[in-house]
This record gives structure tokens, sequence and C-alpha cells, in this order.
């Protein structure tokens, strides 16, 4: 090989050589060039968590009362109230024809535990079947003092029993004693000739002629609960 071949390749061997290190050279530079990464932005929280209290509910009152019943303001053809003249108990439903009602007592014996005690001036009655107290009733006795005290008895049950003296019905009629031809008794809220309820609202003062009156739900479970012949007491 000649010299002149020789000395060519070797100028192209330098050749590369300083091209490969110039292209090294710009490639170094040209990273160190670069800016530097910035941190990836994050997305911005859309809500936030934050504990708020529950309201709560404080339930008002209910409306007592504070005047006379309209129902008894409205009543002028009733008669004044007086301890004897009560309520007369016609029969509606009953297997004893109506000639015998006034005949009707309770059974010399009885020989169950339960008792119905009412209290005059807590206007509350009490029911009881031995020592447990069964059911406690918001109720409403006559009006001055016209519901006698005493110790008494269940004398008969009317579903609902018609008061000729003052036209009025009285479901769940329970008899408990005599004044005379009329007999006074336990019973729901009585109903007018048109429909209406009468004393409706106004249970816990004495708003009755007599009777012991009760909420016509709390009337029907004394009435289902109750037999002829369950002692009754009223006291004051």
């Amino acid at each position: 090989m000649s010299q002149t071949v020789l000395r060519s390749i070797g100028f192209l061997l330098v050749v590369v050589v300083i091209l490969s290190g110039a292209a090294w050279w710009a490639v170094s530079n040209s990273q160190a060039l670069l800016p530097a990464p910035s941190a990836v932005p994050t997305r911005s929280q859309p809500f936030a968590i934050a504990e708020i209290s529950k309201p709560t509910y404080t339930p008002l009152p209910p409306p007592t009362a504070t005047s006379t019943p309209k129902a008894l303001q409205s009543a002028e053809a009733f008669p004044t109230n007086t301890a004897v003249s009560v309520a007369e108990a016609v029969i509606v439903e009953a297997s004893q024809p109506v000639e015998n009602i006034f005949s009707a007592q309770a059974p010399i014996n009885y020989s169950g535990s339960k008792y119905i005690l009412v209290d005059i001036s807590d206007q509350h009655m009490y029911v009881y079947d031995g020592e447990y107290l069964i059911y406690s009733f918001v109720a409403s006795t006559g009006m001055n003092n016209a519901t006698r005290t005493g110790s008494f008895s269940v004398l008969d049950k009317i579903p609902n029993a018609y008061g000729a003296t003052w036209n009025i019905w009285m479901p769940n009629w329970l008899g408990i004693y005599w004044a005379g031809s009329l007999e006074n008794g336990i019973h729901a809220l009585p109903i007018l000739p048109n429909g209406a309820t009468l004393w409706a609202g106004f249970l816990g003062t004495p708003i009755s002629y007599g009777c012991v009156v009760l909420d016509t739900f709390d009337s029907q479970l004394l009435y289902e609960w109750a037999e002829v012949g369950v002692p009754v007491e009223i006291q004051r």
C-alpha cells in the first residue's frame, strides 16, 4: 500500500474523531441549556368538608284550654247540672228489654282482679289488674262537683247509650250508679245530633253533667277490657 493511501486513511480517521467529539459536546451543552422541569400542577379541590350539626326540632306545647268550652256556652237548652240530674241511659243494643234496664244490677260477688279508680282532683282514671296499672287515662268529671264519690261497680255495658235529657249519644257506656231513675256512667265524648263531638279538646277539666268522660279511643279500650261487676272507686 502506498504512503498516499495511508495518509488518506489517517486523515479520515482524524476527521471522524473530531466530528464525534463535536457531536458529543453539542448534545451535552444542549441538555444543559434546557430549562429544569417544573412541578406537575395539581387540580384544586372542588369542595370542602365541614362538620355541620343537624338542626333539632323542639315541639311546641299543646294548646291548653283557658276559657269555658264553647260547646257549653252554646248549650243553653241543656238543663243546669246538679248532683242528681245526670244522664239517662237508654239501651240501644242489649239482650234485655228496655223496661228492665232500671233493675239491672251488678253481680253480688266479683271474683276478678280488675279495678277502676277515678280521681276527681287529678281529672284522671287509673285502671288496674291486681297490682299492675294497665291504663292511665285523662278524664273529665262533672261540673259543680256533679260526679258522686264512693265505691261502685260496672252495672251494665251499652255500646251506644242515648241521653234523652240532653239529646246526646254516649258511646262505650259503662253504667256505675243510679240516681233515682237516671244512671251515671263512664263513656266516650258525647255525640250531638248533628254528628259533632261535644267537649272535644277539653278533657282534663270538669265538663260533664255528672258522668266520667274519656277520649273516644280510651273509652273503647276500657269498654272492651271491663266486664260487668268490675269495682269502680271515685275519690276526690
